[in-house]
């Protein structure tokens, strides 16, 4: 009987002391700061909010054949605004996909308009011509949206009109009819919405 109790008292001793042990990681677990949370909540931290935006309408593979054979290129098209009135279109051509895309921005951002704005839509309608492209935009109530499609929806959403209807009579080519919405939004004046709303 005394050596059994001999035997059982170190084996409550190590039980003590794997407890003990034990206690201590998780005390040491609780101290230590979340990695996770840091990283949480620095997310997005420092990050810049881009000044323009900046949206592709269209990326060609173009070919054009010479005496050595065919040469392949890509043709990017690309649409730039601010979302307050002011707007670009620009093409870009190069050997490759980014070569293209880059050429086509700078481009857009090179030849942006600005037009005016009547709150979320535009002052008056008007219809523009651009080659083959027959473009017509008419004003539209707050909360009515963008009805339009392709580039036209493209250029207007990166132009920041937000309620507006539009048609496109004619050709379906995307750089024709973002060209003819451009121009359109260009011809656009305010004095003819002030002059309208005197009449009524």
């Amino acid at each position: 009987m005394e050596k059994t109790a001999n035997n059982n008292q170190p084996t409550n001793n190590n039980q003590s002391a794997n407890s003990n042990h034990s206690n201590n990681n998780r005390s040491m677990n609780n101290n230590r700061p979340n990695n996770n949370n840091r990283q949480g909540n620095n997310r997005g931290f420092g990050q810049e909010v881009p000044e323009f935006d900046e949206r592709i309408i269209a990326l060609d593979r173009v070919t054009r054949v010479v005496k050595g054979g065919r040469r392949f290129r890509f043709r990017a098209t690309a649409v730039v605004g601010d979302g307050k009135g002011k707007v670009g279109i620009g093409v870009g051509k190069g050997t490759d996909a980014p070569t293209s895309i880059i050429k086509a921005v700078a481009r857009a951002k090179k030849d942006m308009i600005t037009f005016s704005l009547n709150g979320t839509t535009i002052p008056h309608e008007i219809q523009v011509t651009f080659g083959g492209a027959v473009v017509f935009l008419k004003p539209a109530r707050p909360g009515t949206g963008v009805i339009a499609g392709g580039a036209v929806r493209a250029v207007l959403e990166a132009a920041g009109v937000k309620d507006v209807l539009t048609k496109a009579l004619g050709s379906s080519n995307k750089i024709n009819n973002s060209y003819a919405t451009v121009e359109a939004l260009s011809k656009l004046k305010a004095d003819k919405v002030v002059a309208s709303e005197e009449a009524k």
